[in-house]
């Protein structure tokens, strides 16, 4: 009988992983570190147009690179500005308050969307303008106030442009006064005038004087647009007993309904302060919209409209 040797349960023979299945373990091992390695490098790598954060910064703070818009052709009006919003309190009390409209005579359209408002306006026409006789007559006959907007230079010419039949301090005396009374007939039916830029010619006390004795002899008064706080126009007028005023507040600087809205405001202020006020603003679609949301509002207000002519003294 053959004997069987039995091992102890201290020196059994261990048994460990067959070697296929090893090698096969080890190689997963590696796929999956590989994997995860890419993923993370890929992480790490920034998306075009994004700054790789800096060693110390965290990833979070990458800051985005700007891409350049594309040109784009001059738009035609500024794009509208964002401003904060504002609480406007109701004007109370009356006040009286004229608006010009300056740079009229391109379009009809522009003259017939301001007269729909149904608040008296005064259109200011350049005299030689397209539209000019045409502006002219739509107003008269619906009752709106007309001017003269007399082009004057102003302090950026020639750099700044022009119309060429515009007012220069170089030109002479009998120029001037010619050039003043060529413009009667382009805008028939104004009542009065006043300046269209002339920052440099509105300061320059002699040539004033002409313009002025031309407007007194047609028996037209005169509104000074303030282009210039160093303008000698109003008083000028008032020595020689020409009917005038002066603009109070310019509306439409930035072409942005909130702010022609507050600055309508401000010109309803004015008017209930001093009893009037002098707006001037010009035809972009823009101000157009502002007037006609907010004139008819001021008028519930208490707010008088009329033509500039019933306030120049």
């Amino acid at each position: 009988m053959t004997k069987k040797t039995v091992q102890s349960p201290g020196r059994r023979k261990k048994r460990g992983v067959p070697g296929p299945l090893l090698s096969l373990l080890v190689i997963g091992i590696l796929i999956v570190g590989s994997i995860v390695l890419l993923e993370q490098l890929r992480d790490r790598t920034p998306p075009h147009g994004v700054q790789a954060p800096s060693p110390s910064a965290p990833v979070h703070e990458a800051v985005v690179t700007p891409v350049p818009l594309p040109r784009h052709e001059a738009y035609t009006a500024p794009v509208p500005i964002r401003h904060p919003r504002r609480r406007f309190h109701p004007v109370s009390g009356t006040g009286t308050v004229a608006i010009i409209i300056d740079d009229m005579g391109s379009s009809l359209q522009e003259a017939q969307s301001l007269i729909d408002i149904g608040v008296p306006l005064t259109f200011s026409v350049i005299p030689g303008l397209a539209r000019g006789k045409a502006v002219d007559s739509l107003a008269y006959d619906n009752g709106y106030g007309v001017m003269i907007h007399m082009p004057m230079e102003p302090k950026g010419y020639p750099h700044q442009r022009l119309e060429s039949n515009g007012l220069l301090v170089s030109q002479s005396d009998d120029e001037i006064v010619r050039r003043v009374k060529s413009y009667f007939p382009l805008v028939p039916h104004a009542r009065g005038a006043n300046n269209h830029m002339g920052s440099r010619f509105t300061e320059n006390r002699q040539k004033m004087q002409l313009v002025l004795n031309v407007l007194k002899e047609h028996h037209l008064f005169f509104v000074d647009s303030m282009t210039t706080p160093a303008s000698v126009g109003l008083a000028l007028a008032r020595e020689d007993g020409i009917p005038a005023a002066a603009r109070s507040v310019f509306l439409d600087n930035v072409q942005d309904v909130a702010a022609i809205t507050a600055q309508l405001r401000q010109l309803a202020e004015k008017a209930r302060r001093h009893g009037f006020a002098i707006g001037i603003c010009h035809p972009h679609r823009t101000t157009i919209q502002a007037l006609a949301q907010n004139l008819p509002v001021m008028r519930e207000e208490g707010i008088r409209f009329v033509k500039v002519s019933e306030l120049v003294r």
